[in-house]
């Protein structure tokens, strides 16, 4: 009986002594989350509507964004200007992937004429690649050549970013095996 009661109160010691250091612990965590520091995953507030297969990590860039149902149109774009092989032999790019939200803001023209035009077409897909591995600590105050020529830029912090100022990373740094992908609510237009 005497065994147990002392257990018992070393139990309740330690437990008085590890409940405050584990209290410091979170308070300075919650001090460190106010400065708002770059996600290490997936982030942003249209992450919880994509759905995706299990492990795209594993899959080349097209195949991955294949998985993902509201990356549809950029995927039919992509195979369209014979972009395919060439993006998925690309070692550690980064994707700033309109979602189909995006494709939605183009007028029916603006989409047939860029559609119907596959030099066009890969100009306007090949200004959302940069030919580098971008992660969220670089997004804010980027600026990134991209495989068209051109530059675009990123800006903001926490999880809030945008592309070129205008066009906001909904979700971001979805992997695949050869790409960092950033979603996106907007076709970003190369400079003319």
């Amino acid at each position: 009986m005497r065994f147990t009661r002392t257990r018992t109160a070393k139990a309740a010691a330690a437990a008085v002594v590890a409940v405050p250091l584990a209290l410091g612990g979170l308070a300075s965590q919650s001090h460190a989350q106010g400065a708002s520091p770059s996600p290490s995953g997936t982030f942003g507030s249209g992450c919880s509507s994509i759905a995706q297969k299990a492990n795209t990590a594993k899959d080349k860039v097209v195949e991955a964004a294949a998985a993902y149902p509201q990356l549809s149109q950029l995927v039919a774009a992509t195979v369209r200007a014979k972009l395919t092989s060439t993006l998925d032999g690309k070692p550690d790019i980064t994707i700033f992937a309109p979602n189909d939200k995006a494709f939605q803001k183009v007028t029916v023209s603006q989409l047939t004429s860029l559609l119907g035009n596959e030099g066009q077409l890969k100009k306007t897909l090949s200004y959302h690649v940069v030919d580098e591995k971008i992660t969220p600590d670089q997004l804010s105050k980027g600026s990134f050549t991209t495989v068209e020529g051109s530059k675009l830029t990123t800006s903001g912090s926490g999880t809030d970013f945008k592309v070129n100022g205008e066009a906001n990373i909904v979700c971001g740094n979805l992997q695949a095996a050869n790409a960092t992908i950033y979603v996106i609510d907007q076709v970003l237009q190369p400079p003319s």
